[in-house]
């Protein structure tokens, strides 16, 4: 029973690392084999898939349908469509290095993603395809808020909008209003 308990504290300190880690608790590389949004990406690395949610980035939400019924089961946001095949552009098939900086509550690898020299997470801020994720910045907010900034000023992706509605403000209003 002691050991049980053991492996469950370990877990749940395991689950529960800051995301705002001050160096990467792991790097991986590999493919990336699935683009499911503007900041969420599945890699291949050597054999074994790992979900990544891409750090400091929160990117405005796609449609979600039933793949059975064909049915719209959550609504989309403006641009998000965009953002998801920005991303794809960007990284589909292509070997990516990951700064592991933490695990989300869905069990996803919250990560810096790394095409070569380029900082993918920051290109999607700073092409506006998706915002800073305050919430969970620290250390790097100045990078992604002035990225922000930059693609506010420049009219970028979805600062076309004259009001984008932020994705964290978008699923709490879709998740009270029963959508």
């Amino acid at each position: 029973m002691k050991r049980i308990c053991g492996v469950v504290l370990l877990w749940i300190i395991l689950i529960s690392l800051p995301v705002w880690a001050k160096e990467p608790l792991r790097i991986i590389e590999g493919e990336v084999v699935k683009v499911v949004d503007g900041d969420t990406i599945t890699i291949d690395s050597e054999g074994t898939r790992v979900k990544v949610r891409l750090y400091g980035i929160d990117a405005p939400e796609t449609e979600k349908i039933n793949r059975k019924t064909g049915v719209v089961t959550k609504p989309g946001q403006p641009f998000g469509e965009e953002a998801f095949h920005a991303l794809a552009d960007k990284v589909s098939n292509k070997s990516v290095r990951l700064e592991v900086m933490g695990i989300d509550k869905y069990r996803r690898s919250v990560s810096f993603v790394w095409l070569g020299d380029r900082n993918i997470n920051r290109e999607m801020v700073r092409e506006g395809w998706s915002w800073a994720f305050r919430k969970y910045l620290d250390r790097f907010s100045a990078y992604f808020l002035d990225d922000e900034d930059i693609a506010r000023s420049e009219k970028r992706g979805i600062w076309q909008d004259a009001d984008p509605e932020p994705p964290w403000e978008f699923r709490k209003r879709t998740k009270t209003s029963g959508g």
